[in-house]
């Protein structure tokens, strides 16, 4: 490069030229090139816009902020993918806990002034919070729980897995709430992002969960529960092996073994002989969890009939569990 300005290389070149130029000025990039880059972001050319946003995020100018959130809502999908990409590692090179919280207030400010209404700006309002989780900041937190109520889905779901990522407890109530959400992602999100708080607190709620119209859901919600130590949620899970999709009864029959819930023996004693072979192996499985737990009598019925399992099922992956569960069930000298 010559020591002449990125504007006056721009200027000087023809259209074609403009992404060589751009392509090749990262080793001279400096603050003043700050206006001409946001110009050149505007630019026609996908491919050009491409590398302006690359640029902006090396510049780390916090002035760039709201030029790379509308970038999230460009019609080119290579373009949107690499500005939302920037926002999330976007860094001030000057570095430091005020050039951080800087960042976050001009990707909260952004987030504001993202209109409800329009069409393109889901794009804009998902990226920004999906930027602000990266950024770990307590700042973020107020903006991401007001994003919960956001009228688009997409939004709504980042918003979930932010405040799951950020692991704060004051938001808890905030996806308790979620739960209850018009859109079945939203809320199987909501379902994952409670694990951490498992407890009587949030105990109920997932447990209601088990009845969400949305088998997914539901599924989550068993596997959650599954790691909840919480003999209260038992009941509920009993329920749910009578679900209809039989991965929510899998994951329920393997819960309610994590959960070493000696109730549901006799039940998970009829799952050795269903029809799937994947309920088979679970119920396998979730007694060997029980082991020696078990009544005597029950004890020893299960030790039959996983004897049977591990010598007649026709699927070896059967077999392997019914094997690994009789190590639970030693035969005991009279």
């Amino acid at each position: 490069m010559s020591s002449a300005t990125l504007r006056e290389l721009l200027d000087q070149s023809p259209a074609a030229q403009r992404q060589v130029v751009l392509a090749g000025w990262e080793d001279h990039l400096a603050g003043e090139d700050l206006p001409v880059l946001l110009e050149v972001s505007h630019d026609g050319e996908p491919a050009v816009r491409l590398l302006a946003i690359g640029l902006l995020e090396e510049l780390g100018e916090v002035a760039a902020v709201p030029r790379l959130c509308a970038a999230a809502a460009d019609p080119d999908p290579a373009v949107r993918e690499a500005a939302g990409a920037a926002l999330r590692s976007f860094r001030d090179p000057a570095g430091g806990a005020a050039s951080e919280s800087a960042v976050v207030a001009a990707l909260v400010s952004a987030l504001g002034a993202a209109s409800t209404t329009a069409a393109d700006q889901p794009l804009i309002r998902a990226a920004v919070v999906a930027a602000l989780r990266e950024h770990r900041s307590p700042q973020a937190r107020a903006p991401l729980t007001a994003a919960l109520a956001d009228p688009a889905p997409a939004v709504r779901r980042e918003a979930v897995v932010s405040l799951a990522f950020l692991r704060d407890p004051t938001s808890v109530d905030a996806l308790v709430a979620a739960l209850s959400d018009d859109d079945a992602a939203v809320r199987r999100l909501a379902v994952g992002a409670l694990a951490p708080w498992l407890g009587p607190a949030t105990s109920g709620a997932l447990a209601t969960a088990l009845g969400d119209a949305d088998w997914q859901v539901r599924r989550e919600a068993a596997i959650v529960l599954g790691r909840s130590a919480l003999s209260s949620v038992v009941p509920a899970l009993l329920r749910a092996l009578d679900d209809q999709a039989w991965q929510v009864r899998r994951e329920t029959i393997l819960s309610l073994g994590r959960l070493r819930a000696v109730a549901a023996a006799t039940p998970l004693l009829g799952f050795l002989s269903d029809s799937l072979a994947d309920l088979r192996r679970a119920g396998a499985t979730a007694l060997g969890e029980l082991g020696d737990g078990l009544a005597a009598d029950q004890a020893a019925a299960a030790r039959n009939r996983l004897e049977a399992l591990r010598a007649t099922d026709p699927d070896a992956e059967v077999r392997k569990a019914a094997t690994r569960a009789l190590t639970a069930f030693p035969i005991r000298s009279p």
